[in-house]
């Protein structure tokens, strides 16, 4: 008999759902603090299109790097150790970015930041998933990128609010970093180890406490047994692992939704909305407040992606935002291209938000923590969002070179391609996996 959704302790595990997703805030202040920071970065170091591209870019590196020893950390240690670590590189590097006198220890620093952020990327909605039962583990999981939304939003609000404040303003933006980071590192330490980190350990007792906390004992017993049945057989696991033949398969389709999640395109809009505005015409003070104005479209549509993504699915909202993207990018060259008034491309790049928001967003996150199995998922994860950190570092470093040389318009052409060609990846290789059990998803796996 399934267990029924009152048998579960809904306000715990919403409770260390949002405590693990401060990392997912922290992302999005790192994230978004960059583009009220560059107009004045411009001016500080000089910055050409290839520094302003790389600059931008070294978040993604350390990203890189991020996963790697998140992924190793995570498998030996447990998700709680590495996100206490992540917590704390957010801190020191909130205050190294601040006092950069040069532009080499500016980008040390955000390289440094770029570690945090690629641990709390892949922890993060790891460990939601693996504490959240599976007829609401789509919506638990999108809580991360819900609280990335909400830090893109409040740092972009506080950039525009910094805006006025001197040549300096940048500083502020990115030191006020250190405080979201502490709280986060204040709530890790309550935070209970991920139960099947605990079962994969050895340490049944323990994980079968806090599986008590998050369900029925009749629960606790059942996704106990489920879990040691799928980790039955050879423990060790290595990068080759994650490329055997029988998780190929997964772990194929979790990287490609993972570049495809970066090279669609909009992380452009997110982090050089100042020079895409800047293009039609647009003063300083209007070009930050459309920052704003994103971090308000994307908080409002992801709220409507966490209750859309347990009811509609993640295949059908992978599809419309695929599609919609290509549509919309289409319009939004077009009107860049042709000099449109700032607000009428507003409308445009607003709508890109809202699609973005509502389904590649919080669903390729959903859809990575879920589709790995139980003996490879930090290894296999790490590998998917390596790939998404590298497509990122292409995606921004890129931009303004080709900006430069095509004109403001011109990527969005080639963005418009790739999402049609990632509309009909997710036709012919992405299943749905709503309402399944991570040990059910894993036994489909098996059988296909």
């Amino acid at each position: 008999m399934p267990v029924q959704p009152e048998n579960f302790n809904t306000r715990y595990i919403i409770g260390i759902s949002f405590i693990s997703a401060l990392g997912g805030y922290l992302f999005g202040f790192d994230f978004a603090v960059i583009s009220g920071a560059l107009p004045f970065l411009r001016t500080q170091f000089m910055l050409d299109a290839w520094w302003e591209g790389f600059l931008t870019g070294s978040l993604a590196l350390g990203c890189i790097v991020g996963c790697l020893i998140a992924g190793n950390i995570t498998d030996r240690y447990g998700r709680r150790p590495g996100l206490m670590i992540a917590a704390a590189i957010f801190a020191i590097s909130s205050i190294g970015i601040a006092l950069s006198q040069g532009l080499t220890f500016f980008v040390i620093m955000r390289f440094a930041a770029g570690i945090g952020v690629g641990m709390a990327s892949m922890l993060c909605p790891m460990y939601i998933a693996e504490v959240s039962p599976a007829k609401v583990r789509g919506r638990n999981v999108a809580i991360n990128q819900l609280t990335v939304v909400i830090g893109i939003l409040v740092t972009n609000l506080v950039d525009y609010l910094l805006a006025d404040h001197g040549p300096d303003a940048w500083r502020w933006m990115f030191g006020l970093g250190v405080v979201p980071s502490l709280v986060f590192l204040v709530g890790v330490i309550w935070l209970p180890e991920s139960p099947r980190w605990l079962l994969k350990d050895g340490q049944v007792d323990k994980a079968k406490a806090v599986l008590n906390k998050i369900g029925s004992a009749e629960f606790a017993e059942n996704t106990t047994a489920a879990i040691q049945k799928s980790l039955t057989g050879n423990q060790k696991v290595s990068y080759s692992t994650v490329f055997q033949k029988s998780v190929r398969p997964a772990v194929t389709v979790g990287i490609i939704l993972a570049v495809f999640q970066q090279f669609c395109g909009i992380n452009v809009v997110f982090n050089y909305t100042s020079t895409i505005f800047e293009s039609v015409g647009a003063n300083l003070n209007r070009q930050l407040f459309e920052t704003v104005s994103i971090g308000a479209v994307n908080l409002i549509f992801t709220i409507l992606a966490m209750w859309l993504v347990d009811r509609l699915g993640r295949r059908p909202l992978m599809l419309i935002g695929s599609l919609g993207l290509s549509i919309l990018y289409i319009v939004l060259a077009f009107a860049l291209q042709n000099h449109y008034p700032a607000y009428m491309v507003s409308v445009f790049v607003l709508l890109a938000i809202s699609i973005y928001a509502l389904s590649l967003a919080p669903v390729t996150w959903v859809l990575i923590s879920e589709i790995f199995p139980n003996k490879i998922r930090g290894a296999a994860s790490s590998v998917a969002i390596v790939s998404l950190w590298g497509a990122y570092f292409i995606l921004v470093f890129t931009f303004p070179i080709l900006a430069k040389k095509l004109g403001t318009y011109g990527p969005f052409y080639l963005y418009a391609g790739i999402c049609l060609l990632g509309f009909l990846f997710v036709v012919g290789k992405v299943k749905e996996t709503k309402g399944q059990t991570l040990e059910e998803l894993e036994d489909n796996l098996v059988r296909h």
